[in-house]
C-alpha cells in the first residue's frame, strides 16, 4: 500500500502541473493583462449606474405600484407596543357558494399535490410568493405576533409589501409614536412605555424606507381614530424626516400618497429646548441649513411647522432627543408622557 505522505506529494504535483498548463508563466503574460483589475474600478460608470431615478420614472409613466413591478426594497423598521399582527385567516367554506368553493377546492387540491413533490422545499416558497399560495391559505405561519413581547429590540417589518398588506391588525393602543431613531426607540421600548401611555412605537431608525411608512399608512386605515405623533430631533433633518411620513417623498411623483398619513408633530420643538442644558445644543451644520431652505421653499409645509423652522433657523442651533438624558433616563419617557396628556403636538 502507498505510503499517504508520498501518495499526498504526488497530488499536489499533478495539481501544480495542471496549473502551469493552465496558466502561463507571468513573462509570458501581455502587459496589459495586470492592469484588468485596477482598471475595472476605474469603468464601472460605464456599465453600472447608481442612479435611482428610472424605477420613479417607470412607476410614474405606467401609473402603477413599485411592487407590481418586482421593484422591493428591504426595509429597516421596527414596531413595538400594543400591537397584534397575524396573516389573512384561511378562508371559510361555508361562505362560498357552489362555483366559489369549487374554484378553493381545485387551488387547494394543486397545492397538495405540490407539497407531495421532492422538491417540497422549492415548492414552498413558490406558494408563499404566489397568489395561488395566499389565495388557498397556504401560510406556514399563522401565529399571532405580539409586538409588546419582542423586547427592546421590538419586531422587524417585512420588506414585502404584499405580505404587509394582508397583515390583521389588532391594537388597544391609542396613539401611534413615530420614533426617528433607533436607540431612542430602544430605551422606550426597554422602558415598556407602551403600558405607561396605551401607544405603538414605529422606527424607520431614521429616514423612513418604504416598507415602514406603507406599514403605518395601514395603522392609519385600519384604527383612524389614533393620533399618530413624531418624536424626532429638534433639527431640519428631524423636520424632513416628520414630512416624509406626512406627505411622501416628493421623489416619488405620483407614488407618494400610497404611504402619507397625517403625521403630528409631538417633539422637539421649540418650546422643549428649555429642558436642555445650553452645552447639550450643537450649532446647525451647511447641511442643515440647506435642508431647512429647502422646506422653507415647500408649498406644503403648514405655517405652524414654518415658524418653528425658522426659530431653529434663527437661533443657529440643533438639539438632540438624548439630550434629555441629563435628566436622568427615566425623565424621557415622563416628558413624552406629559405632552401626550396634555395634547403638546401640533
Amino acid at each position: 500500500m502507498e505510503d499517504p505522505l508520498k501518495s499526498s506529494m504526488r497530488f499536489f504535483s499533478d495539481q501544480q502541473l495542471c496549473y502551469a498548463d493552465i496558466l502561463s508563466p507571468p513573462e509570458a503574460r501581455p502587459p496589459e493583462n495586470r492592469s484588468r483589475r485596477p482598471q475595472f474600478p476605474q469603468d464601472l460608470d460605464l456599465f453600472f449606474s447608481g442612479d435611482l431615478r428610472p424605477p420613479f420614472d417607470v412607476v410614474a409613466l405606467l401609473r402603477c405600484s413599485r411592487y407590481s413591478l418586482g421593484i422591493m426594497a428591504s426595509s429597516r423598521g421596527l414596531v413595538a407596543g400594543r400591537l397584534l399582527l397575524q396573516l389573512a385567516e384561511l378562508f371559510n367554506p361555508f361562505k362560498l357558494d357552489e362555483l366559489q368553493f369549487m374554484t378553493k377546492w381545485r387551488e387547494f387540491r394543486i397545492v397538495e399535490n405540490l407539497r407531495n413533490c421532492p422538491q417540497f422545499d422549492f415548492v414552498e416558497r413558490l406558494c408563499m410568493i404566489s397568489e395561488i399560495g395566499h389565495s388557498c391559505g397556504y401560510e406556514p405561519n399563522q401565529a399571532v405576533v405580539d409586538c409588546s413581547v419582542c423586547g427592546s429590540s421590538g419586531h422587524a417589518i417585512s420588506g414585502d409589501l404584499n405580505l404587509l398588506d394582508k397583515l390583521i391588525l389588532k391594537t388597544d393602543a391609542r396613539y401611534i409614536i413615530v420614533v426617528e431613531k433607533h436607540a431612542i426607540f430602544q430605551r422606550l421600548s426597554e422602558d415598556r412605555f407602551f403600558n405607561q401611555i396605551p401607544s405603538i412605537l414605529i422606527t424607520a431608525k431614521g429616514y423612513p424606507d418604504i416598507a415602514t411608512r406603507f406599514l403605518l399608512h395601514r395603522m392609519s386605515r385600519a384604527f383612524p381614530e389614533l393620533p399618530i405623533l413624531a418624536l424626532v430631533d429638534w433639527n431640519p433633518a428631524g423636520l424632513a424626516i416628520l414630512c416624509t411620513f406626512k406627505y411622501g417623498s416628493l421623489g416619488m411623483g405620483l407614488e407618494a400618497y400610497r404611504y402619507a398619513c397625517n403625521v403630528r408633530w409631538l417633539g422637539l420643538r421649540g418650546d422643549d429646548v428649555q429642558f436642555i442644558p445650553e452645552e447639550s445644543l450643537v450649532p446647525l451644520k451647511p447641511k442643515d441649513l440647506q435642508i431647512a431652505k429647502s422646506l422653507m421653499s415647500s408649498d406644503i409645509l403648514p405655517e405652524n411647522y414654518g415658524e418653528e423652522l425658522a426659530f431653529m433657523v434663527r437661533s443657529g442651533q440643533r438639539a438632540e432627543i438624548e439630550a434629555l438624558y441629563c435628566h436622568g433616563y427615566e425623565f424621557l419617557g415622563k416628558f413624552i408622557a406629559n405632552k401626550v396628556v396634555q395634547a403638546n403636538y401640533i
